[in-house]
């Protein structure tokens, strides 16, 4: 993921200087009054997203796998601990994993108290 970032900006960086030269020889018009630096940055933006759209296409895959990999070990993991959890609760009442009742605790089955 680092790699395919800092790829994306040698790109951004190469168009900005690129754009720059550009501008201030005279080929492409300058921004009006002070906006001549954001006029630049924004140019180099447009120039640079296609280029690295096409260009860095696989190590756009490769990076997308990565994260995708990330999420499902995190998943993965949180699952354990969830059931991990289960377990000790289960434990902790006295049921076993596969024990389940309707009985509220306190109550003996079968026989309810009754007040006069």
């Amino acid at each position: 993921m680092l790699r395919y970032t800092l790829m994306r900006l040698g790109i951004f960086v190469g168009c900005l200087v690129v754009v720059w030269g550009l501008v201030y020889s005279g080929v492409a018009p300058r921004g009006l009054g002070d906006s001549n630096g954001m006029w630049v940055v924004m140019l180099a933006l447009v120039v640079s997203a296609p280029i690295s759209f096409v260009v860095l296409r696989k190590e756009r895959d490769r990076a997308s796998m990565q994260v995708v990999e990330r999420v499902d070990r995190m998943k993965s993991n949180l699952e354990a601990n969830r059931n991990q959890e289960d377990e000790a609760a289960d434990a902790a009442s006295g049921k076993t994993s596969g024990e389940t009742s309707g009985e509220v605790p306190g109550e003996v089955s079968g026989a309810r108290s009754r007040t006069a």
